[in-house]
């Protein structure tokens, strides 16, 4: 991939052509919400920070979203620590990731839409090249120490798992899901990669959250005193579905309505949700204890949306004995949409970032992505004079940092999807184009009553829950947008994951057999 090696020279600014455009930018994003604190914040703080990535949280699954009853079961879902956070802190209610976690990890790791890496899917395959600049490196650059706890699902080979990416530590599993009890992954090479910094453990019969719960807590006591960057990648609340009976208890009253198998899977998921959130709380309280929590910048978020109703046979059933059967898995309503979809609910999820007295509380409306994080990091970073890597120019995150402090714009921007079986979206300004994909995997995902329609375009602003197709009505937007989203495409990397032999396999079209995307 092209841009600079991240092991080369340590430089103690950004690049000065990048940083040039930045410092222009500063300059006349002024506005009246400024105040000395926001303006130390951006001049010398360079906070500690924590990542909290969930796995498949739903938007709906949050209590400060409002989840009532018609969007979960168990009517107001009880989140008191993310809530919380997200109210002290600034909640990114336009906060966009992709379909599912290998990806939304490639993006947050590398600043990058991950299919130009041809990581469009989940896979089991090294998701980037290994000389790839990763948050981790960044920040080891920087002088901090760098953990990963949790779910890595971005490549288990040599050269490419978290220790060789940048982490100093890592604890958890290489693979992606894994069962709550057990730690196990489906059958094959990876069903057993559970480990600390390499070396093989066996933890069995020990709550794989509350394990990672630990593990966290204990290098963040072990940080205190220097620099960190801590990711914590829950498995939570992916299926299979459990928690400890102290979590499901608080959803014993269920709707007489539903099922038996219906009512004792969203027991399950409710209490899996609780225990995510009771995790967050107990790393603010570790924070609290040791006197880091004014000093350390916390993001939250999900890398896709809920998976809805599962459906029989789900990889998830492949793992444990008995295995963990589970109907449901959360909500993303209103949204439209589940996991593995380009609709609003596949890839916009709960996000918030807290930093006291550095971020003002309050919601961010503009439109984000969680590739931006890596440039923002490391302008944060550059701000406090630390010492960094030159920056790839083929990012495709943007620098948010101004917008996270109150004082930034919300600048128009294209956004990109690329999904499996032909399947992708394009976001401009409010306009969002989908095409379906003709693949009978993109048509069961994502069905449509017409098995030729091919496309829909919806305005977010008025309709942001994607209830009215207006592609009729605007055909030249629809084709300006069509061929954006071939431009896009042609700036991905094609078969370094997914070769043409795949069924996954597509180039810039409709479909993943042609290379021609008709444009009328």
């Amino acid at each position: 991939m092209s841009g600079p090696p991240y092991d080369g020279p340590l430089l103690t600014k950004l690049g000065a052509t990048w940083l040039g455009v930045w410092l222009t930018f500063l300059c006349q994003c002024g506005s009246a919400t400024r105040s000395s604190a926001t303006t130390s914040a951006l001049t010398s703080a360079a906070p500690n920070v924590l990542v909290i990535l969930a796995d498949d949280l739903g938007w709906a699954d949050v209590g400060y979203h409002g989840s009532r009853e018609g969007r979960s079961p168990g009517g107001r879902i009880t989140t008191p620590h993310l809530d919380a956070l997200a109210r002290a802190g600034r909640r990114l209610e336009a906060h966009y990731v992709t379909p599912q976690c290998t990806p939304t990890r490639t993006a947050l790791l590398t600043g990058r839409f991950p299919s130009r890496f041809d990581t469009f899917f989940v896979t089991d395959e090294p998701a980037f090249p290994d000389d790839t600049l990763t948050l981790p490196r960044l920040f080891k650059a920087a002088g901090y120490r760098t953990g990963l706890v949790g779910k890595w699902h971005l490549g288990a080979t040599p050269g490419h798992r978290p220790w060789e990416q940048g982490f100093d530590d890592s604890y958890g599993a290489l693979s992606g899901f894994v069962h709550p009890w057990t730690q196990d992954y489906v059958p094959g090479p990876l069903a057993r990669t559970w480990h600390r910094n390499g070396e093989a453990l066996d933890e069995r019969g020990h709550n794989t959250t509350e394990l990672v719960t630990a593990e966290a807590e204990r290098l963040l006591r072990g940080y205190a005193g220097r620099p960190w960057f801590l990711m914590l990648s829950h498995f939570a609340v992916h299926a299979p579905v459990d928690a400890p009976k102290n979590f499901t208890a608080t959803y014993e009253t269920l709707p007489d309505d539903l099922t038996p198998a219906d009512r004792d899977s969203w027991r399950r998921y409710l209490g899996f949700v609780a225990q995510l959130d009771a995790s967050v709380g107990r790393l603010v309280d570790v924070l609290r204890d040791t006197r880091q929590f004014e000093d350390t910048l916390i993001l939250f978020l999900s890398d896709n949306g809920a998976a809805g109703r599962l459906e029989p046979g789900h990889w998830a059933e492949r793992v444990g004995d008995p295995p963990l059967l589970s109907t449901v898995a959360g909500s993303n309503a209103p949204l439209r949409g589940q996991k593995a979809t380009v609709w609003e609910g596949g890839i916009r999820t709960p996000a918030f970032v807290h930093w006291p007295r550095r971020i003002p509380e309050g919601i961010e409306a503009g439109v984000m992505h969680v590739a931006d994080w890596l440039p923002t990091f490391a302008a944060i970073l550059a701000h406090a004079g630390r010492a960094l890597p030159s920056l790839p120019r083929d990012l495709d995150g943007w620098d948010q940092s101004q917008r996270l402090f109150g004082r930034g714009v919300d600048r128009p921007r294209t956004l990109y999807w690329k999904f499996a079986g032909g399947m992708a979206a394009l976001r401009q300004g409010d306009w969002k184009l989908i095409t379906f994909g003709r693949s009978g995997y993109a048509r069961k995902k994502m069905p449509t009553e017409d098995p030729e329609r091919t496309d829909a375009l919806f305005d977010l602003g008025r309709d942001p829950y994607e209830e009215h197709d207006v592609a009729r009505a605007h055909p030249a937007i629809v084709r300006s947008l069509r061929e954006a989203l071939v431009r896009a495409a042609r700036h991905d990397e094609v078969g370094r994951v997914f070769s043409p032999r795949h069924s996954l396999f597509w180039r810039p079209g409709l479909s993943p057999q042609t290379d021609v995307y008709p444009i009328p």
